[in-house]
């Protein structure tokens, strides 16, 4: 069976890691889709959060992924290529809210697609790229929370602004 895992993943955390490898070991095909747009505010353009994503893939030693972006209603791309269900990870009752109401206008949308949702390991239930950035701002330790190549990013991206966060 064939699943996406969409999101706008900037960045990537070892929580949406966590997603990709417990959805890696349940469905044969994975493609990990990058929305171009979003109403949160972006930090990395689609071309970086992609990259990311692939580095951060090979760096977690997780293979056979696709990854791809979208600028769409996610069902209609999901129609156009031919997905039935998509993947989300569920931390919280906030996540609980927004999922709900996502699924249920989807379902309005596209009867016919369907969302499954996997809780992330407790390591990574209070995990948030929003509080990643949020550290990355501070110059707080990111090593546990992020890849390598991603923690390198958000430090180069936040650089001065972390710097002067510890004056």
């Amino acid at each position: 069976m064939r699943i996406i895992y969409p999101g706008t993943f900037d960045p990537v955390t070892l929580g949406h890691l966590d997603i990709i490898r417990r959805a890696s070991n349940i469905f044969d095909e994975i493609e990990v889709a990058v929305v171009t747009r979003s109403s949160k505010s972006l930090c990395f353009s689609i071309e970086e959060r992609v990259r990311l994503l692939r580095e951060s893939l090979v760096e977690s030693g997780l293979h056979g992924i696709e990854v791809s972006s979208f600028d769409s209603l996610l069902v209609e791309y999901m129609k156009n290529n031919n997905y039935h269900t998509f993947v989300r990870g569920l931390r919280a009752n906030s996540d609980f809210e927004y999922e709900f109401q996502m699924q249920l206008m989807n379902r309005k949308l596209a009867p016919e697609i369907t969302g499954l949702y996997l809780m992330p390991s407790e390591d990574n239930m209070y995990l948030s790229s929003a509080l990643v950035k949020e550290i990355a701002v501070y110059g707080g330790d990111l090593s546990r929370l992020v890849t390598n190549c991603v923690r390198e990013a958000l430090e180069q991206h936040y650089g001065s602004k972390t710097e002067a966060g510890r004056g």
